[in-house]
């Protein structure tokens, strides 16, 4: 199976893309690019999503001052996790079967991440930390995972089998020799066995995602990739591929996985809403190019 590497950071102010007027709608698109062209190909087509019409309608409002910072905000706060012009009965809220800690690197301006979408549509499950501070992980080693690329990554088929063999391991051992499984095995995962709560991602450009990923904190966790999947983000890194995933599509796609692959139940939609904001942005983004003539 191809490995994935990707961004685990968007790359731009998220909502100051969002253009006010018809003038700043084609200036806003100069400088834009998305890499979901075709609304064939684009994974957010058939999502079942709550309707749109409360942002379309913050949108018309223009940006607010938010209550607690005073910044200049539409539809959130990046830097409160609370929503600006916008009623909270109004956002869906969804419970999600294990519990999301995002670790984002200190360097990376609040406005450039997607992690705030997670937090506002799960806020029961999902913690956000500025690094150095990570989330407390002392006896659940066996029971979290670390979403990130490389030679130790295991697939989410084989997550189950690998997180028992940490938890059947002694504890004075630093780390599970993690052998990718066999044909054989890869489809004999088991329910049962899934004894996961706590999944970390980390939110960073990929360039500064080493000072995290080397710290001894985090070294005893067993590390997940997820399948290749293709990033609809709208200000993607120059050079890098299209496998660089927005935080928030990250943690969308590992919940979809391990819905259908680890609790093995039929997917429905159930975590759609993750994609609630990024969705909007991104049709509004393509509305832009398309006023210009960009696509």
């Amino acid at each position: 199976m191809e490995k994935q590497t990707f961004l685990m950071s968007a790359t731009s102010t998220v909502t100051e893309d969002v253009p006010k007027s018809e003038e700043q709608l084609d200036r806003s698109s100069d400088n834009l690019t998305l890499d979901c062209s075709s609304q064939a190909e684009s994974p957010l087509q058939g999502l079942k999503l709550a309707s749109h019409e409360v942002l379309e309608r913050a949108q018309t409002h223009g940006r607010i001052k938010c209550s607690k910072c005073g910044g200049s905000r539409m539809f959130f706060c990046y830097t409160c996790f609370t929503l600006v012009g916008v009623n909270q009965q109004e956002i869906p809220l969804i419970k999600l079967p294990v519990r999301i800690d995002i670790i984002k690197h200190p360097n990376e301006t609040d406005g450039k991440s997607t992690a705030v979408h997670a937090r506002l549509i799960a806020p029961d499950d999902v913690n956000i930390y500025t690094y150095p501070c990570i989330p407390e992980l002392d006896g659940d080693v066996h029971k979290a995972v670390l979403v990130f690329p490389g030679p130790d990554s295991v697939t989410l088929e084989e997550m189950s089998e690998h997180l028992n063999d940490i938890r059947t391991n002694s504890s004075d051992e630093p780390r599970v020799k993690r052998q990718k499984a066999t044909e054989e095995t890869e489809d004999k995962v088991n329910p049962q066995s899934c004894h996961l709560e706590r999944v970390i991602f980390i939110d960073s450009t990929w360039n500064q995602t080493t000072r995290i990923i080397t710290d001894e904190r985090l070294e005893p966790l067993l590390r997940v990739e997820l399948k290749t999947r293709k990033t609809c983000f709208w200000r993607h890194q120059r050079g890098s591929p299209d496998t660089y995933l927005a935080t928030i599509e990250a943690i969308y796609y590992f919940l979809k996985d391990y819905h259908t692959l680890c609790l093995r139940k039929e997917y429905s939609g159930e975590y759609d809403n993750l994609l609630f904001f990024y969705s909007y942005l991104h049709k509004i983004i393509n509305k832009a190019k398309v006023s210009a003539g960009k696509i």
